[in-house]
């Protein structure tokens, strides 16, 4: 888990970013009895390119969460952004339950009305409006009168000390935050807040956090922790975990714009594990071990994600157990394809991820000719009846990715069988392949923001191949 702290090392990020919550996307395949082709393997629900972003913020009572959304929302003062929080969902207490209100613990999940959460959220994820309820801790009932409104927005903030409890609210997230602060400053700023802003004495306000606030923060706030993308000890204090989260989520932004320009291109779900990678093989100083470790790990992510977008067929097995499963089998007909040489990079990856796959080469010239010059060609004889991973970890201009399509099809491999896998892109090099091939299909981990005058990629990683094999020197 990823400690986002002004002192926080990227060695230190990356030995905490290893742990178990940040494995990879699990599929599970709907059930067909016909080849099929996942419409998106590479990102989850809500990622989908249609949908906002959905990043919740958690944490204890008094943690500093509003303070933490409301920076966050003014820093993306250029995109749509709404924040729901879960206090609004708070169940109207009964006649009975309000005359031993004392004994109420607003703190447990029972206190919420989560399928009415799930359902503004669900409106919310598909472009509606929704009118989000006001309650009242004076009365402790819903207002019945007024709503607050909230529109179809490009982020959604979902804060609230139990939004990780449940795994149906947890899953909706494409982030998750939180507020990591002492407890001793969380209570002072409670009753700080109930006296003056909700008409509570101390007295209550102590009782109640000794017999209900701490116990359930023990038993179901603080165990949601482990759920965390991000923590921000401080809370809004710590600026620079702030800046780092709006970083993220600008990145992500600008993803999905080209996202929903193309259908085709997919980006794999980004984890701070994944970003703390890229933070590595970008920086100039780091060593060639480390550069070409951090590669292979994020270019095997790309493979896997692309092998998702395969056609595969359902497959009955018996399990040891002598039980019956029922799942699926791979696509037999596949090959890989790279562009020499920082291509090659790539296939190891491949060859871990499909035993005995066969791999074939292309060598363009890519300097003084705008990259359309072929070189070299070497491809399977039977590769029309094969679907193709075309491998090269960094898509700029797109003119050599051009070209190698062009002999595919030539070849005989069908638009719409060909995957192009990379670990970054450009934006001018994803319009001008879409553009041209609408059918193929673009995995990447990361698109940056633009080409320079010299057709590098900014901010990129320089000359891939010769950091890759050590002929940058």
């Amino acid at each position: 888990m990823l400690m986002a702290d002004e002192t926080t090392s990227i060695d230190y990020v990356m030995e905490k970013a290893s742990g178990p919550h940040f494995s990879g996307l699990r599929l599970s395949p709907s059930t067909t009895s016909s080849p099929r082709t996942p419409a998106s393997s590479a990102t989850p629900a809500f990622t989908e390119s249609d949908q906002p972003i959905v990043i919740g913020v958690s944490g204890g009572t008094a943690s500093g969460k509003t303070t933490v959304c409301d920076m966050i929302i003014q820093q993306l003062h250029d995109h749509r952004v709404v924040l729901v929080n879960q206090d609004s969902f708070y169940r109207g207490l009964t006649a009975k339950e309000l005359e031993r209100v004392h004994e109420y613990n607003f703190d447990h999940p029972d206190a919420f009305d989560t399928e009415q959460l799930l359902e503004c959220m669900g409106r919310l994820l598909s472009g509606h409006s929704v009118q989000v309820p006001i309650y009242d801790f004076k009365t402790h009932q819903r207002c019945t009168d007024a709503f607050r409104q909230v529109n179809a927005s490009d982020v959604i903030i979902l804060e609230g000390i139990l939004v990780f409890h449940d795994p149906r609210v947890r899953n909706l997230m494409s982030m998750k935050i939180f507020v990591d602060t002492d407890a001793d400053v969380r209570l002072a700023r409670r009753i700080r807040r109930d006296t003056v802003e909700r008409g509570r004495d101390i007295n209550s306000v102590l009782e109640q956090y000794a017999k209900f606030v701490k116990p359930a923060f023990d038993d179901f706030v603080l165990p949601s922790k482990k759920y965390a993308d991000v923590i921000i000890p401080r809370g809004g204090d710590n600026h620079v975990a702030i800046d780092l989260i709006v970083q993220h989520i600008r990145t992500k932004l600008g993803q999905h714009d080209l996202c929903k320009v193309y259908p085709n291109v997919y980006v794999i779900q980004s984890t701070f594990q994944i970003r703390g990678m890229h933070t590595l093989i970008r920086d100039k100083d780091i060593s060639k071990h480390d550069f070409v470790f951090y590669s292979d790990r994020l270019i095997r992510l790309v493979v896997e994600h692309g092998l998702g977008h395969l056609p595969f067929t359902e497959k009955q097995i018996v399990t040891p157990t002598g039980s019956v499963y029922m799942g699926v089998d791979f696509c037999k007909k596949l090959c890989g394809v790279s562009i020499v040489r920082s291509g090659e990079s790539m296939e190891n990856a491949l060859r871990a991820c499909c035993k005995g796959i066969k791999i074939g080469k292309i060598l363009i010239h890519r300097d003084g000719d705008n990259g359309k010059q072929l070189i070299y060609e070497k491809l399977p004889k039977d590769i029309s009846e094969r679907h193709v991973l075309l491998l090269d970890p960094v898509l700029a201009t797109g003119n050599s990715a051009c070209q190698a399509i062009d002999l595919l099809i030539q070849k005989g491999v069908p638009e719409a069988h060909i995957i192009f896998l990379n670990l970054i892109s450009a934006p001018e090099g994803i319009h001008c392949v879409c553009k041209q091939y609408p059918t193929l299909k673009i995995v990447t981990s990361e698109i940056d923001v633009l080409l320079n005058e010299e057709f590098r990629v900014i901010p990129g990683l320089g000359e891939f191949g010769d950091r890759y094999f050590g002929t940058d020197d």
